[in-house]
Formats: C-alpha cells, sequence, structure tokens
C-alpha cells in the first residue's frame, strides 16, 4: 500500500493531487492520504477514487507514523511556502524519512531539488530549493530507498505567479521572468503523477537517483511567443529584484540557478509520461484562465 501527502500548495493540492490521482487509477496500490483539511476539493476527488486518508499533519511525529506505518512506499512532498521555512521543511522531511527507515518502507519518492547553496559554495541562496536539497541528502545518508524526483517550474505558474502583466509604457504584455536567453524547463503538475507512477512501477530502474522531470525547455521569448504575440519584454535577474512581488529574491536567485542549466531529463519524462502537454497544449487548454490577446 502507497502512501501519499496530499499537497495543498496554492489551494491547488497540485502534485499530492496528481500523484494520488495517477495510482489510484492504475489501480495497482491502494493510497493513503495525510490530510490537514477534510473540506478541500482534492479530498473528495481521493474519497471518491477509494483512497484511505489519516487526519493530521507532516510536523507531528504520530501523524506520520499512523499513516506510513504497513505500506510499501511513500511519495512525500513539502510546501515551502505554506510557512516560507527552510527550517520546516527540512524538519518534516528528516521525519518522514526517519520514520520510512524505522518502519522499513521499500521505496519513498520524494520532491525534492537541488541544494543550491551548496552547489554554488554559498554564492546563491534558494531557500525553497536549499531545504529540499538538505532532506535529499538526508535520505540517502540514513540508507532509504528512495528516489527524488527534481521537477520544472510548473506551467500553472503562468496562470498565477508569473501571469503576464500588461505594461504601462505600452500596449503589449510583459513576461517578467529573468532569464535572458536560458531556456527554462517546464511541466504541468497534473501530468507529474503518471511519471511518479511509473518511477514506482520501476524501483530496480529508479531507487537512489535523483530524476529530472521536464515536458520541454523553452526561452522565456518562446514562452511568451505561445501565450501573445504581443508579448516578449525580458527582464533581468536584478531588474526582477526591484519590483516589489513577493518573494522577489528567492525568485530571482531561482532563475540565476536555472541559467546553470540544471539537469532535468525530457525524453525520460516523456518515457515516463508518454501523453505529458507542452507548453502549447497547456496553454490551448487553458485560455479562459490566462485571458490574453
Amino acid at each position: 500500500e502507497l502512501w501519499y501527502r496530499l499537497q495543498m500548495q496554492f489551494g491547488s493540492g497540485a502534485q499530492g493531487g496528481s500523484v494520488a490521482r495517477a495510482i489510484l487509477e492504475s489501480k495497482k496500490f491502494k493510497v493513503r492520504a495525510l490530510i490537514r483539511d477534510e473540506t478541500r476539493p482534492n479530498v473528495q476527488m481521493l474519497r471518491e477514487l477509494g483512497a484511505e486518508w489519516v487526519k493530521g499533519d507532516l510536523n507531528d511525529k504520530a501523524s506520520v507514523e499512523a499513516v506510513l506505518k504497513g505500506a510499501y512506499g511513500s511519495f512525500m512532498v513539502t510546501n515551502f511556502w505554506d510557512d516560507f521555512s527552510k527550517e520546516k521543511e527540512v524538519f518534516q522531511g528528516k521525519l518522514v524519512a526517519d520514520t520510512a527507515k524505522s518502519l522499513g518502507l521499500k521505496h519513498v519518492v520524494y520532491s525534492g531539488l537541488e541544494n543550491v547553496w551548496r552547489l554554488t559554495g554559498g554564492k546563491l541562496e534558494v531557500p525553497h530549493f536549499d531545504g529540499k536539497g538538505e532532506v535529499e541528502e538526508y535520505f540517502w545518508s540514513i540508507g532509504v530507498p528512495m528516489t527524488s524526483v527534481r521537477i520544472a517550474a510548473y506551467f500553472e505558474n503562468f496562470l498565477g505567479p508569473w501571469k503576464p502583466v500588461k505594461a504601462s509604457d505600452g500596449d503589449y504584455y510583459t513576461l517578467a521572468l529573468p532569464m535572458g536567453d536560458v531556456p527554462m524547463y517546464g511541466i504541468s503538475v497534473a501530468d507529474v503523477g503518471v511519471a511518479v507512477c511509473s518511477i514506482f512501477n520501476s524501483p530496480e530502474e529508479f531507487i537512489g537517483k535523483a530524476v529530472g522531470l521536464s515536458a520541454e525547455a523553452l526561452t522565456i521569448q518562446q514562452y511568451a511567443d505561445i501565450l501573445s504575440k504581443s508579448m516578449g519584454k525580458e527582464i533581468t535577474p536584478e531588474a526582477y529584484e526591484k519590483l516589489g512581488v513577493p518573494a522577489v529574491k528567492e525568485v530571482a536567485n531561482m532563475c540565476r540557478f536555472y541559467q546553470m542549466k540544471p539537469d532535468r531529463d525530457i525524453e525520460l519524462t516523456r518515457r515516463l509520461n508518454p501523453k505529458v502537454k507542452s507548453f502549447s497544449q497547456f496553454v490551448s487548454e487553458n485560455q479562459a484562465a490566462l485571458k490574453v490577446n
């Protein structure tokens, strides 16, 4: 029996909901979810698909033990944006790692990312990456059979925090992401679940590895061209930091790290999920939400 925590990122159930849905629809494993709020729409979705659940959260040892006990494996995702706390994310990750170790889970798939602070010798700090990187390292250091999936930027971000903004000095939209001409990997979070399901079905290939998932890699100009012919004014990390938007330095440093071209494997992602959507397909399916010309 596999266990999945239902992630409540941006109120959408993002990764956890995608993975749980894919596993349930495959009918190869049962699913038990750790949930905080039974009224969330994704909880109803899980209920209808036949999932079990335990009410609690990742800060509570008893909750984690209850949901993992007797499980074959676990998909784990933490959400830095709940509290903007790397320390809390690391605490949660290590608690699950220790519990998985003590209970003898056979395969944990962890939604991780690189430890940017360590990789850049302290030149860049990206807390929502760095904490997950620390947890990755901890899982492997204590001998838990784990696969880390490092997921590319969500296409869904273009419906929210990265939504194009109409410029005040002209009849065009600005896509404010400081990537220059370096392609940025991307994927729809809805496509993550099938890829993770495939990883669980091939433990001998993926245990002990970090796997970068991405549907494709486009420059910001290419993203802009797909969104709208009138879009496409570029922005530097330094200019982005002056915009005054939430987590501005965090995102600027993330883009600086993305410009170093971290490993995301498009070919492998398409093997794990042959139906993974391109950005063009994603935009076509979300025209109403984007509301671009």
